[in-house]
């Protein structure tokens, strides 16, 4: 099988690279032709400043005559991918795809009309931007033969968004890169104080004030609290914490990637998201499949979404309410109690399941099911 990524998808996301390593890991041909549009933007929503805003559609109107010159030449693959984000991707692609007769696959992972209307309610879903935005990528989603997300439940609200027939979406899972997150050793003994860690951007999704809320509730038990990132909710958390400090909590606004796994290895249980949208009751969260990854127990929102990967089952894994502080420091106390050192082992069921080899056979998979290449 011979693939041809195209476009201006994310290199920045784990999502893309996973796919991509997956698929080579396999024995798949990956070729490439790519704009690196997104370098250095990490949350594409807080792209601030008019000039900022008109020099990135500058680059993303100009790189376009380069990128269909050179599909136009290069030989025909079995399938065209497009990558997160791709709506205009697909817009353009999709002509040039059906006159060559090659497929074309959208991995859409993610709605941005659901992203920036529905759950964080940056614009207003009745107002012009918000119709527009949901008009093209409603016919986006109608010019590719194939558009997968992250989770089957995550498929089935964006059917459900844009009028479309149910089960015609695909999914595949978003993974870890087991080369950055593997098995921990560290083993936590029952009596030491307990490191509890969330990571991510600050967003509805994540639900960061029910983690205030709840370290607030524990603030004279033995719990050190460690926050890392920064993002739409970063206002609010810094007036929550001018308001009322909590001397056990610790927030830093960013670490490098390559240090991540050890700031998962040195905590005692991670947090997954806590928000109340649909969507966060969808998505499985890049940090919860890196947890996994490493054998490290997880605390998450129970959802439609997760149950596709987790169970509840403390103290490995404690799935509750979403914005529910009471039940999240329960959960660590819960936790705090039942620990043991082969704390570093959760999750082992799941470690071959989750990364870029396991990914890659979802997604051929799905194109032989939708293509039949097989045949």
């Amino acid at each position: 099988m011979r693939i041809l990524y195209w476009g201006t998808y994310d290199v920045g996301k784990p999502r893309t690279r996973l796919l991509r390593d997956g698929l080579r890991s396999n024995g798949v041909t990956v070729d490439e032709i790519h704009s690196d549009l997104w370098r250095g933007i990490e949350d594409k929503s807080q792209v601030r400043g008019v000039t900022r805003k008109l020099c990135l559609l500058a680059r993303w109107l100009f790189c376009y005559p380069r990128l269909l010159w050179l599909l136009c030449r290069v030989t025909r693959p079995d399938v065209l991918m497009v990558g997160f984000p791709g709506v205009l991707d697909v817009l353009l692609v999709a002509p040039i795809a059906r006159i060559r007769g090659i497929p074309l696959a959208w991995d859409m992972f993610m709605s941005i009309y659901d992203t920036v209307v529905e759950d964080r309610k940056l614009l207003r879903p009745h107002r012009l931007p918000a119709r527009v935005l949901h008009a093209l990528e409603g016919f986006a989603l109608r010019r590719a033969d194939l558009v997968f997300l992250d989770t089957r439940a995550h498929a089935e609200r964006v059917e459900n968004l844009f009028r479309i027939e149910r089960g015609t979406i695909g999914s595949v899972w978003v993974g870890a890169e087991a080369t950055h997150f593997h098995p921990s050793e560290k083993s936590a003994l029952p009596g030491e104080q307990l490191i509890v860690l969330f990571y991510g951007q600050f967003i509805p999704l994540h639900g960061i004030e029910t983690i205030i809320l709840a370290a607030r509730l524990m603030r004279d038990e033995p719990v050190h609290w460690q926050l890392i990132g920064r993002g739409q909710e970063a206002p609010l958390i810094e007036v929550m914490l001018r308001e009322d400090p909590l001397s056990r909590l610790q927030w830093d606004a960013w670490v490098d990637y390559a240090e991540l796994p050890k700031r998962i290895a040195d905590a005692d249980i991670c947090l997954g998201i806590f928000g109340t949208s649909e969507k966060a009751a969808c998505v499985i969260p890049n940090k919860v499949f890196q947890i996994v990854a490493m054998g490290r127990p997880v605390i998450t929102r129970d959802s439609p979404g997760i149950r596709e990967l987790l169970t509840n089952t403390p103290p490995c894994s404690y799935l509750i309410p979403p914005h529910d502080a009471e039940a999240l420091a329960d959960a660590i106390r819960d936790f705090a109690m039942h620990r043991v050192p082969e704390m570093s082992r959760c999750h082992a069921s799941l470690e071959r399941k989750v990364d870029s080899h396991a990914i890659g056979r979802q997604c051929i998979a799905l194109l032989n099911h939708t293509f039949d290449l097989e045949g």
